[in-house]
């Protein structure tokens, strides 16, 4: 066997892989939901057995619909109003992506949801870095190395931007690397955050914009070109600037500007067939801009919701696209480059870690 040969299920799920776009409040597992509300008296969950509810997520996300796709997230973020809650979910954040062969991750959300109940800002993030820490250590003690670190998220139809950009800058060197905007693109243009991209810009913090996901070009265009985003959250949509009508592709000026300024396109393919940025696995875009060399990652996005893992992605990967452990290697080789964790510690992840790994799977 070589890197370029087709991979089995099973090195699949052994090959080290790296996550850059993960929603802590979007992975829970359906039994901590059920525990933790029954922990705080919460009775609005649609069922209280853990198969069932997991299909209800699943389900509920399969409508096509960004907005519906975000309405599932009333019932997780009920649950993580305690610092213990949030401490726990962040630990088995960083336990279950671990067993799933993640080696690296990003792991984002958005500290105002879990003020409901008393909690500030502060206390919410620490809660999450501690909840990081004990996962990997925990992790470790079964065998299974990984680094978690975390990006902060402000909610696009809000007016939090500037305070959550203040607090990525304050905890960047307790376990914060990033900052992103989320929630729905259409009507919420990232310019309307300026002053915060602004702010993050002139401290040197590095952030990431969801854009091309719901909206199309002008929410791209907007993300990078006058806000500055060093990463796309999905991007999917760059594909409307490419013309595949001849017999070659030929890309407009933005998709040439994504691809020549090697900005990271932060795929989910499940994620973005549930909200309906893609009709299929097979027609995904990601296929043709792996082929184009934009630096295209692979994620996951939201492990419950779409009730998936980065070994299911890069399995449905494989068979609709006859991926090979190369192309593996580079997507994850991708999302390590671009990381918002110092160049020499990417570095020795990727030289360490990533290369060895996939070489042994290969010699196979």
């Amino acid at each position: 066997m070589s890197l370029n040969s087709i991979p089995t299920l099973d090195q699949i799920k052994r090959a080290p892989k790296a996550v850059i776009h993960d929603h802590l409040d979007g992975g829970l597992r359906p039994e901590t939901i059920i525990e933790l509300a029954n922990e705080i008296g919460y009775e609005a969950l649609p069922t209280k057995d853990p198969a069932a509810l997991a299909d209800w997520f699943q389900e509920s996300c399969d409508s096509g619909s960004l907005v519906r796709y975000l309405e599932t997230f009333e019932h997780t973020i009920a649950v993580m109003q305690t610092e213990a809650a949030i401490i726990r979910v962040a630990k088995e954040c960083a336990v279950d992506l671990a067993r799933d062969g993640v080696v690296y991750a990003e792991v984002r959300g958005a500290p105002e949801l879990f003020t409901a109940k008393g909690l500030n800002l502060n206390q919410v993030i620490e809660a999450t870095s501690e909840g990081f820490k004990q996962g990997m250590a925990a992790a470790a003690a079964e065998g299974n190395s990984i680094r978690v670190e975390q990006l902060l998220c402000a909610l696009r139809q809000n007016d939090h931007a500037q305070l959550v950009a203040e607090k990525v800058v304050e905890f960047r060197d307790r376990g914060v690397v990033g900052f992103d905007i989320a929630g729905p693109e259409d009507g919420f243009p990232p310019t309307k955050q300026q002053d915060a991209f602004d702010y993050l810009r002139q401290a040197n913090a590095h952030f990431t914009i969801h854009a091309g996901e719901a909206f199309g070009l002008p929410s791209i265009w907007q993300a990078i070109q006058m806000c500055g985003a060093e990463r796309l959250g999905h991007g999917v949509r760059i594909i409307e600037d490419i013309d595949l009508t001849g017999p070659e592709p030929v890309l407009g000026l933005l998709a040439s500007y994504v691809r020549d300024r090697r900005i990271p396109l932060e795929l989910c393919p499940t994620s973005n067939l549930q909200t309906g940025a893609a009709a299929s696995i097979e027609s995904h875009p990601i296929g043709i801009l792996e082929k184009l060399r934009f630096r295209v990652t692979i994620n996951t996005d939201n492990r419950l919701m779409s009730r998936t893992s980065m070994t299911h992605e890069m399995a449905e990967v494989v068979k609709a696209f006859d991926w090979t452990l190369l192309d593996l290697q580079r997507v994850t080789i991708n999302a390590l480059k671009s990381a918002f964790i110092p160049f020499e510690e990417r570095l020795a992840i990727i030289e360490q870690v990533v290369k060895p790994r996939y070489l042994a799977l290969a010699a196979e």
